[in-house]
């Protein structure tokens, strides 16, 4: 979960941080936004990227259900 999200034009480009709760950080370029982009333009794509993440290569995901909770042997 994201705790705050900077935004930097640079004449190559969009850059990004963003700073979770849990003290991690993610920081690159933002692909898909010109350099020349209204910052509007900037603000939604990253959001995009906070809801979605991007997947690095080699990395993977995975999402948990608890199929049945273990007895309660006390």
């Amino acid at each position: 979960m994201p705790k705050s999200i900077v935004l930097l034009a640079t004449p190559e480009g969009w850059r990004h941080s963003v700073l979770t709760r849990e003290g991690g950080t993610l920081c690159g370029r933002l692909t898909g936004v010109p350099a020349d982009a209204d910052p509007a333009e900037a603000q939604a794509a990253v959001a995009a990227m906070v809801v979605d993440p991007p997947r690095e290569p080699g990395s993977w995901t995975a999402q948990v259900t608890v199929a049945a909770t273990p007895p309660n042997n006390a």
